[in-house]
């Protein structure tokens, strides 16, 4: 392996999006990686792109990214239904792999990729990004050091401006089940997960999805039609550990603190806040210790922007196992247990995990 492994990212364009805004600098602020190529849709973007960035080579095609024997590590950030093949073409070319949330188009899918990267023997991050955050790991390392005691008790509310009545046009595939990307599946699986990676695993749940804005006006002009995704998400249950947690998930939402965390223990109180308006996967987070704000300590990340800081903390952490051959990166194979229990959420009003067989380590 040279020295400095060289990232492809996939999905990069200057009209913005989410591969512009974190991973590019995300990719930049880590030591040890260089991005050394980007792909768009078309040459002409690519070729933009690469320019204001400061990148050597555009791909107009990610299959041509992929078969760049310069490339160690392949970032798949496209829409999900692209997902699957672009990522089993960079794992059949036995490049280490980091894909955006969610994983593919269902379990099924999901399944399909964590196989495929399980045989082509590579390093592969899913973009559940929480649990890098800064003060997220702090959080833990507080919870792991027994400071809280027993956990008695976690409450959540995640909301974000979108999913609400007004759908531009470049969201609109959002409103197609067919797509596995909608408020359910990203903001809700984001902040389901935040919450395993802090109190544990999930024993029993129970979960409500309606439509809070049953019709909807989408593209430019406003087209009316009938919102067939869910925009809302209650879910309570317990966690192994006994202790209950109640969580909320609403689209169409504003406010100055679109997120907070509640955890209540034996011996004291923390509480994650802040995120961004458009959910609390894309922005830094904040902890509040016993009603006290606290130091969070960001390292060589602080410079960066609130939507690229955690993505960089997945970068690093699949940078260390591919250098130390360690396996210490949330990867495929949490994908797809996450992936499983979103579609449960969809699928049965209770879903009882000691049935299933999952189980779900702080990673």
């Amino acid at each position: 392996m040279a020295a400095e492994l060289r990232a492809g990212i996939i999905g990069v364009n200057t009209s913005g999006g989410w591969a512009a805004e974190a991973h590019v600098p995300a990719v930049q602020a880590v030591d040890g990686l260089r991005l050394t190529a980007i792909a768009a849709g078309s040459k002409a973007a690519a070729d933009a792109a690469a320019q204001a960035f400061g990148v050597e080579k555009a791909y107009g095609d990610g299959l041509a990214l992929i078969a760049d024997p310069d490339i160690d590590v392949v970032t798949v950030a496209t829409r999900v239904p692209g997902h699957r093949d672009l990522l089993l073409a960079a794992l059949a070319a036995g490049k280490h792999v980091y894909s955006e949330w969610p994983l593919g188009a269902g379990t099924r899918q999901a399944r399909e990729i964590a196989d495929a990267a399980r045989s082509a023997g590579v390093r592969h991050a899913i973009g559940l990004q929480l649990r890098e955050s800064p003060a997220v790991r702090m959080a833990r390392d507080i919870l792991g050091s027994g400071a809280l005691g027993r956990v008695l008790s976690v409450s959540v509310s995640s909301t974000t401006a979108g999913f609400g009545p007004d759908v531009p046009s470049q969201f609109a595939y959002l409103e197609d089940p067919a797509t596995f990307a909608n408020m359910v599946t990203i903001q809700g699986a984001h902040t389901v997960d935040l919450l395993i990676a802090l109190a544990g695993p999930l024993e029993l749940m129970t979960a409500l999805g309606s439509r809070q804005f049953p019709l909807i006006h989408v593209g430019e002009p406003r087209q009316p039609r009938e919102r067939i995704t869910f925009d809302h998400l209650l879910m309570q249950g317990r966690h192994v550990t006994g202790a209950p947690f109640g969580l909320e998930v609403a689209g169409g939402r504003t406010g100055a603190t679109p997120f907070h965390l509640d955890l209540v223990g034996e011996k004291g109180r923390l509480r994650l806040d802040g995120g961004a308006t458009r959910g609390v996967q894309s922005g830094r987070i904040g902890l509040i210790r016993n009603g006290e704000r606290q130091a969070v300590d960001e390292g060589p990340f602080a410079v960066l922007s609130d939507a690229a800081i955690n993505v960089a903390g997945v970068y690093a952490a699949l940078r260390d196992d591919i250098g130390h051959g360690t396996s210490n990166v949330t990867d495929f194979e949490h994908a797809v247990r996450l992936t499983r229990l979103i579609e449960d959420v969809f699928t049965a009003p209770r879903v009882d995990t000691r049935s299933t067989g999952d189980t779900w380590p702080m990673h």
